[in-house]
């Protein structure tokens, strides 16, 4: 898929995948197949692509020689039936630019960096960085913007500098501000496409701004669902969007939004706060999402698994609780 081609298909449903682990911790990379062919028979012709390796795909808690059978592994099962973008992203320029041109040579549609973490560059570096990357591959180029782990943020009179590069065809946009994410699609587009990161949380609060779809790891078990909200905001039936999130209250984070919603309504919320304090300096702290999005997808039928460490997973008790969270809002 050429640059031209994944700009114009980068809309609709972004489905970040989970990575199994089994409980030795080990690599489940037939329960990942599994999952993908599940996947890709409900969404097969709609607007939807795989995102493999993100966040909820516990590239972090991979070896490079794990990534790699992951990304090649899930590229070979989809056989083209839908795109697939590979998070490729590395602290270090040439590091990133390794992971992208694996990607690239084993068939990835296209390849999303978030910004270099650890360490927070210099502007220049940071245009530097993207534009490196753009040289060094001939699919797009996919920005992931995302300050909670990156303790960076890529204000839009920059990625518009960062727009104009060729190859360079999005962003996925992680802010939950309203303001931000619309200055950013003001100064960006039509240069590049504006996705919103913070799935169907904030997916309603960007839909009226034109916003052409989001990114899920919610639609890891319930993608139907997820479709029906963007394709409820495609056709300006907000109601139903505001609806449709407000199904999905149980799997929120975002810090602004759970502490004004009634106490328990997010399980998410709920989890993190008995699991114990987060070690983080920022409002921000949501690592039981990762337990709680494998969990479900083992009581539905699918093969969740277990978070690698320092992530930990949830109790039996809690998985029992999930159960009946999942049956309340028909997922189940």
């Amino acid at each position: 898929m050429d640059c031209k081609e994944l700009k114009e298909i980068l809309k609709g449903l972004i489905i970040v995948q989970t990575t199994p682990f089994k409980d030795d911790s080990s690599l489940d990379l037939e329960g990942m197949r599994a999952n993908t062919r599940w996947l890709v028979d409900k969404m097969f012709g709609k607007d939807v692509s795989l995102m493999i390796e993100g966040s909820n795909g516990e590239f972090f808690n991979q070896s490079e020689e794990e990534w790699k059978e992951v990304v090649k592994a899930i590229i070979e099962e989809v056989d083209g039936k839908i795109p697939v973008l590979v998070h490729a992203a590395q602290c270090s320029t040439l590091e990133t630019i390794k992971r992208c041109k694996y990607a690239e040579d084993v068939g990835a549609d296209g390849v999303i960096a978030v910004l270099p973490y650890y360490i927070a560059p210099q502007e220049e570096g940071i245009y530097q960085h993207y534009k490196k990357i753009c040289e060094s591959v001939n699919v797009g180029v996919i920005m992931y913007n995302n300050p909670p782990v990156s303790g960076s943020w890529i204000r839009p009179a920059l990625a518009a500098k960062i727009a104009k590069i060729p190859n360079f065809v999005g962003i996925k946009e992680n802010t939950s501000s309203v303001i931000s994410f619309h200055l950013m699609q003001k100064y960006v587009e039509p240069d590049a496409v504006v996705i919103c990161g913070r799935g169907e949380e904030i997916y309603p609060f960007v839909a009226p701004f034109g916003c052409p779809g989001f990114v899920s790891f919610i639609a890891n078990i319930a993608p139907e669902r997820s479709y029906a909200m963007y394709e409820a905001a495609m056709a300006k039936d907000f109601d139903r969007v505001d609806e449709i999130a407000e199904s999905l209250t149980p799997f929120f984070k975002d810090a602004q939004i759970v502490e004004n919603l009634p106490e328990g309504a997010s399980f998410t919320a709920k989890m993190t706060k008995k699991y114990g304090r987060v070690v983080s300096v920022s409002r921000g702290g949501a690592s039981m999402q990762f337990a709680i999005i494998k969990a479900a997808m083992d009581i539905i039928g699918l093969k969740g698994g277990v978070p690698r460490l320092p992530l930990i997973p949830l109790e039996e008790e809690d998985k029992t609780e999930l159960r009946e969270v999942l049956k309340e809002i028909g997922i189940l």
